[in-house]
This record gives structure tokens, C-alpha cells and sequence, in this order.
């Protein structure tokens, strides 16, 4: 039997405001992020650009200048911000067993820049560049460890130089959380000396750091490795002395842990490996394509996290596989990468996702760019429209403050509802074919295809040979998008309600004839 999406459906004209200036955590919401290794983005002219072997594990060229020149490419995507690696001088010395310091977090001396990536005009000169494009800098942070080649190393090549400002030598005990906070990451042969932030001239000497590194070089946003290695309450200082968004990593499924980090006594935000985990097992093709998982995600997130909206969405990192090498369907892609930007959250893209990178673990996930030629392939337009599509959204205070709802699940798929965009996303996998019923008009925004709503307030999407995902909004809403043969307009349509002064303004509601709307929704069913 062929899977049929039945939706009932309420859509409303939502209020604009406009964007602050100031890369508050609140601001960082209506970003979308591209996730820069920068040894491995872009190569300096004339480099030959067959000699980066990623099974090397060695640095292949990549700068923070031939980042700058190569800024089109992620901002032609419609991203509003640049995560890069981090920019601390790193290990100095002989190639170790695991290669080269080339992905920039194996930290010595984190006060120093790492001239392998330039200098600091150079980071001061991408900074600008951003900038001057309206977006954001991310910088990579690395504050629980330094790297090592033995279990005694010489503390004089480190920014902490006294014993006293490093936790002793031993091996984590993942069942014991001082363990974890406490015991070294790494192993014997590439130990990650833990640094003692407890320790108030660490805490003191940190914050003197990161005070200093975002003012010098303008930086919106910090990504913070590791920081479920790092006791909770060392947070907040660090946070409030850098004065920027704050995103940590906290590896792991657990929702309840990643949870904990988020709020006044932790950080910002985290990145939702929760709901990645839920991802894969939802999507990937072959898989247990197991929906439930992401519908569950979403109510444990909404009752456990302090702010969904602020969470980073992914589904590649220089930590886990590509997509694409535990996928083999290139549908499961497109139809994760639509939940990722049509949920809650913010949504991050990891370089080369969108050109179908399939490395596995640490090296192959982290493969140079430059031998995709930057094509414009069918995940980079994918990519593009989401972005276009959701960076106008996200001028609506009610649709980037709204929190998305489960219309329907069922084994082959999941219907979700975000301020009044419909989103509907499935694991059947290619080929794909659409049938489209009759009567109210709305438009699928990833194909400019007319739809209609029955008269009885339902949406039908049948998916006999295959499953593209759908994103479905009011044609109405659409003047002033760019999408779909309207013109764009930096200010929306005039039915939309202005307000300057909040960011949480309350907005006029013009409900359309449909009889059937989110709160009282009833009808809904996978057929």
C-alpha cells in the first residue's frame, strides 16, 4: 500500500521585525551556520590540488585568506554565518601517530594564533569580510585540554605552565561524571592533558583570553569542544567574559544531559546530537527508519531543553560520518536536511554535505572541498532554497519564535508544523513521484508547484514511487519572498505587522477559510 500524507491545515499571516545588529544569543536564532575545516575549505591559487591525500592526516593548505576569497560559494548558499576550526596555536613537532595538527584542536598555547593559517591581520581581514556581508564569525574553542605526546609533558610550551593547573593523569570512567570532567581525553600515544578549571588562575587567565580574542577580532559566536569535560559552573563565567553566543558540544544521546547545559548555570545553547541520533535512525537508508524516534525527540526536547530555538541542528561534524557514507539514498538526505531548517533550531551545514562528501570516521570525514569543484549540485540548491526560503521566515517574530508541532507520523514519514509552515518528510527513499489534489491554493516552496487544500482542509501527498520532501506555505505569503515568481522585498508585504521595539511582538492573525487549525487540529492522518 502506498503511503498518502492527509494533513488538515490552518495557515496565518505572521508579524516582521527587524534584525538586530548584535550577535546576542536571541540574534543567533535566525542564522543558519556553515561549518568551515579550514585547512581543508579552499587552496591559495596555483596549489596543486591533487596532493592532499585526507588518509595523510597532514595539513593541505587551506588559510584563513583563501577562506576570504572563497566566501561566495557559502554565501550564494544563503548562510548568514561561518563556523571555523579553531584559530589557537596548536602542536609543534614531529608527526605523531595520528598525523598533523591540521583540523586546529590540539591546543598548546592557546593565547597564540596558529600561523599556519595566517596571521593576525589575516584573521582581522576575514573577520571584515564577514562582516561586511551581513554575516556572522563562529570561532572553534578548545579550553578543557592541550595536547601531548606523553602523560609528562613540558608545561613550559603551554599557556598554563604549573602542575597545579592541570587534573592528574588518568583514564576516563564514563560511568562516573568527576571522571569525565576530570580524567584526560586522548590516549598514550596523543594524551589531551586536562586543564583544571577549577583553579582560579585558569578561570582568571581564560577569561582574560576570550575577553581579549573576541574584541580583537570582532567574533559573534564561540563553539565550545568538549564542554561536557568541563565542570558546569566554569561556564557561565567564561560566557559572561566573552559577551557572545555561546554553543557547546555535549556528546552523546542522552537528551536529559545535553539538556542540563543549556540555561543561566551552563551555556547558551548545544548542539542537538539527541535528535541527530534520531535523525539517522529515522532516515538512513537502509536503516531501522524508525520516525517515532524523531516525533519522541521533539516532545523530550520541548520538555527538557530551556530553548529549542537556539539549538544546532546537523547531521555531519568532523566527529561523526558523513551522511552520505551511512545513506546510500541521496532523498534521505534532502528530506533530513528539510526537518533541520524547518524545525526548531538553528541549522548547521557541515563543508562538503552538499556535495555528497561519504567519509567515515576521523580522517575520511574530513576530505578537502576543492576536489568537488564547489558544483552546484542538487544538495547545494537544496541548500540554497532552504536557506532563502527560511532567512525570509525568519523576518516573521511568530514563525522564528513558534515552536514546531507533530501533525502525523507514521512509519514512513513525519508532518510537522512551524509557525504556518507545513513540512512533511519522508524515508521511502528515490525515485519519487507527487500527485496533487484540488482546490485552495498553496505553493511547495522547493518546487514552485501549486498545491490545494480540499474542501474538507486536507493536503494529500502520495508517494507510490518515491519521497521528496514537501514544504508547504500560503501563496499569499509568499509577495515579498523571492520565491516562486514574487519579487523580494527587505521590508515583506504590507498585510504584515511592523514592530521595531520587541523581538516578541504580538502580531495581527488572519486565518485563512481552511476549517481546521493547529490548536484545534483534528483529522490528521497518514493514509
Amino acid at each position: 500500500m502506498c503511503p498518502l500524507f492527509a494533513l488538515a491545515i490552518t495557515f496565518a499571516f505572521l508579524a516582521f521585525v527587524s534584525p538586530s545588529l548584535a550577535a546576542t544569543a536571541d540574534q543567533w536564532r535566525s542564522r543558519s551556520i556553515y561549518q568551515v575545516i579550514v585547512d581543508r575549505y579552499a587552496l591559495p591559487q596555483g596549489a596543486d590540488p591533487t596532493k592532499c591525500d585526507t588518509a595523510d592526516r597532514t595539513w593541505c593548505g587551506g588559510t584563513w585568506n583563501t577562506l576570504r576569497e572563497n566566501l561566495d560559494y557559502i554565501q550564494d548558499a544563503g548562510f548568514t554565518a561561518v563556523w571555523i576550526s579553531p584559530v589557537s596555536q596548536n602542536y609543534q613537532g614531529s608527526t605523531t601517530p595520528y598525523g598533523d595538527p591540521y583540523h586546529g584542536y590540539w591546543i598548546a598555547d592557546a593565547t597564540q594564533l596558529n600561523d599556519r593559517f595566517g596571521t593576525s591581520d589575516d584573521l582581522k581581514a576575514l573577520s571584515d569580510e564577514l562582516h561586511r556581508r551581513g554575516m556572522y564569525l563562529m570561532v572553534d574553542v578548545v579550553v578543557n585540554d592541550v595536547m601531548a605526546t606523553s602523560t609528562h609533558p613540558d608545561l613550559s610550551t603551554y599557556m598554563f605552565k604549573n602542575s597545579s593547573q592541570y587534573h592528574p593523569y588518568c583514564v576516563i570512567d564514563w560511568n562516573n561524571n568527576t571522571s569525565i570532567e576530570r580524567c584526560w581525553l586522548g590516549d598514550t600515544l596523543v594524551p589531551l592533558p586536562d586543564i583544571n578549571t577549577e583553579d582560579p588562575t585558569v578561570v582568571s587567565g581564560f577569561g582574560d583570553w576570550i575577553e581579549s580574542l573576541v574584541k580583537d577580532y570582532n567574533i559573534d559566536g564561540l563553539r565550545i569542544d568538549a564542554a561536557k569535560h568541563v565542570n558546569m559552573d566554569f561556564w557561565p563565567v567564561f560566557c559572561a567574559r566573552a559577551g557572545v553566543f555561546c554553543i557547546g558540544e555535549v556528546f552523546g544521546s542522552d537528551p536529559v544531559e545535553a539538556a542540563s547545559f543549556q540555561g543561566p548555570n551552563g551555556l547558551d545553547s548545544v548542539l542537538h546530537y539527541p535528535m541527530y541520533d534520531s535523525l539517522v535512525e529515522a532516515f538512513t537508508i537502509p536503516g531501522p527508519l524508525n520516525t517515532t524516534a524523531v516525533s519522541d525527540m521533539m516532545a523530550q526536547s520541548k520538555a527538557l531543553f530551556k530553548d529549542t530555538g537556539l539549538l544546532g541542528n546537523f547531521l555531519e561534524n568532523q566527529d561523526v560520518p558523513r551522511w552520505h557514507n551511512i545513506s546510500v539514498d541521496p532523498q534521505s538526505l534532502y528530506n533530513a536536511m528539510v526537518f533541520n531548517f524547518m524545525s526548531d533550531g538553528i541549522p548547521i551545514v557541515y563543508y562538503g554535505q552538499e556535495q555528497y562528501s561519504n567519509g567515515n570516521a576521523d580522517p575520511y570525514n574530513r576530505a578537502p572541498l576543492w576536489p568537488s569543484g564547489y558544483a552546484n549540485t542538487t544538495a547545494y540548491q537544496l541548500v540554497t532554497t532552504l536557506n532563502k526560503f527560511r532567512n525570509f521566515l525568519t523576518q516573521n517574530s511568530t514563525w522564528l519564535y513558534s515552536s514546531a508541532n507533530v501533525l502525523a507520523t507514521t512509519e514512513y514519514g513525519i508532518a510537522i508544523m512551524k509557525g504556518d509552515v507545513i513540512s512533511i518528510i519522508t524515508n521511502i527513499g528515490s525515485p519519487s513521484f507527487v500527485r496533487r489534489p484540488e482546490s485552495i491554493t498553496t505553493s511547495s516552496i522547493l518546487t514552485c508547484v501549486h498545491w490545494v487544500v480540499g474542501s474538507n482542509g486536507t493536503v494529500e501527498v502520495d508517494y507510490t514511487l518515491g519521497g521528496q520532501p514537501v514544504v508547504l506555505i500560503p501563496s499569499s505569503e509568499l509577495p515579498g519572498s523571492g520565491f516562486c515568481g514574487f519579487s523580494s522585498s527587505s521590508t515583506g508585504s504590507s498585510k504584515y505587522v511592523s514592530s521595531a521595539g520587541s523581538a516578541h511582538a504580538h502580531s495581527n492573525r488572519f486565518t485563512y477559510s481552511l476549517a481546521i487549525g493547529l490548536i484545534g487540529l483534528i483529522g490528521v492522518s497518514f493514509w
